[in-house]
């Protein structure tokens, strides 16, 4: 059975991945901000990357699968991710899953973007994730994944606390029109990283929704869903012109019954 360490746990997609794969592998996670619910699961461990080096909790958990889902100063987490390569390199049946992002394709706004694309991203949270994505492509195929996501949604989400929020006080929301993306859910994320581990699957995945959308489009359902037929939209417009910021599989491509539609993710909040 595999041993999953999840570092950042606690965490809106890290919590979600722990819940998906503690029934079924033997699954630890770690925790930073304080919380009894934490502390009082011998599953969890306080790791504050700031000040403590990763390798001492990896050497003392000894995990065949690490998935790093954590959230913080990117100074630390550079030098956190660089402390557990090495650690993959001194420990040859050891893994890493790097939850990583659409926006190290930030800089290219006219089309889609694939697996193995060239990553090229305006953004400092863009540039910080390709610096930890090269590090991990210069390993052996077999020592890594690294899972893009678009924009996630889910019942609990951060996004979608401060959409509904912004609802029920009648604020302006602001959208994009002319901004197209894809979306995902966190419990499919959570099915699809299970099957990645189950099947040992190598290499970069795009976990988004296999079709596209406007992003205002996108809000304008799901507050509809959500129950709010005469939102408050605050359009904003960066250019002229169409501008993508998605990404799509095509080389990695999981099966049909893995692979969600826009449509899956927008009734996935029904209930919210």
């Amino acid at each position: 059975m595999e041993k999953i360490l999840v570092i950042g746990a606690s965490g809106f997609i890290g919590n979600a991945l722990y819940k998906e794969l503690c029934s079924y592998f033997n699954t630890h996670g770690t925790y930073n901000t304080s919380s009894g619910a934490f502390e009082n699961n011998q599953h969890f461990h306080h790791f504050d990357m700031e000040t403590e080096n990763v390798e001492i909790l990896l050497e003392s958990l000894k995990p065949t699968v690490i998935i790093s889902a954590v959230r913080g100063n990117f100074n630390a987490q550079i030098h956190t991710h660089f402390n557990i390569i090495n650690y993959l390199l001194k420990n040859e049946e050891v893994k890493l899953i790097f939850i990583s992002s659409a926006n190290v394709f930030d800089a290219f706004t006219n089309f889609p973007s694939y697996e193995y694309d060239k990553t090229l991203s305006q953004s400092i949270y863009g540039r910080f994730k390709i610096k930890i994505e090269n590090a991990l492509l210069r390993l052996p195929n077999h020592k890594y994944n690294i899972l893009r996501l678009p924009m996630v949604f889910g019942q609990e989400s951060p996004r979608l606390k401060d959409l509904k929020n912004r609802l029920y006080l009648r604020e302006a929301i602001e959208v994009f029109p002319n901004v197209v993306i894809n979306v995902a859910e966190i419990d499919h994320i959570a099915r699809q990283v299970h099957y990645i581990i189950n099947r040992k699957k190598e290499g970069v995945f795009h976990l988004g929704s296999y079709d596209l959308i406007h992003q205002k489009d996108f809000i304008e359902e799901v507050c509809e869903t959500l129950g709010y037929d005469s939102p408050l939209f605050k359009n904003v417009y960066d250019s002229n012109n169409d501008r993508f910021l998605a990404i799509l599989p095509k080389d990695n491509l999981l099966p049909e019954n893995l692979q969600a539609s826009v449509q899956q993710v927008v009734k996935a909040l029904e209930k919210a």
